[in-house]
């Protein structure tokens, strides 16, 4: 079996409003572009899953890969990998992974 890829809710939501402002403020060949190119670095992904960098103290298992100015959060799960979030490289990435309760 092929390993693939799965996105979480927050992944798909993160994605469609990154592309939504680049189509904005760019047109929308950047932004099939930016997909794109994001599709690619998740099959890479799914092939290396370890290529990205630890990320434990955020959350034990997760990692990350950067793309342009953005940071892919992943986690790899069997053969598979599961995309949790796909975020500016400049936020604070452990306020991503706390209760809204906290």
């Amino acid at each position: 079996m092929t390993p693939q890829f799965r996105l979480t809710p927050p992944a798909i939501q993160d994605i469609e409003q990154i592309a939504d402002y680049i189509a904005r403020q760019s047109g929308f060949d950047q932004a099939d572009r930016f997909l794109s190119k994001l599709d690619h670095k998740f099959v890479k992904i799914t092939q290396f899953p370890n290529l990205g960098r630890k990320r434990d103290e955020i959350l034990p298992g997760l990692r990350s890969l950067s793309m342009d100015q953005y940071l892919i959060l992943y986690m790899p799960i069997g053969q598979d990998v599961e995309i949790f979030r796909v975020v500016s490289g400049y936020c604070d990435l452990s306020a991503l992974f706390t209760n809204a309760e906290d």
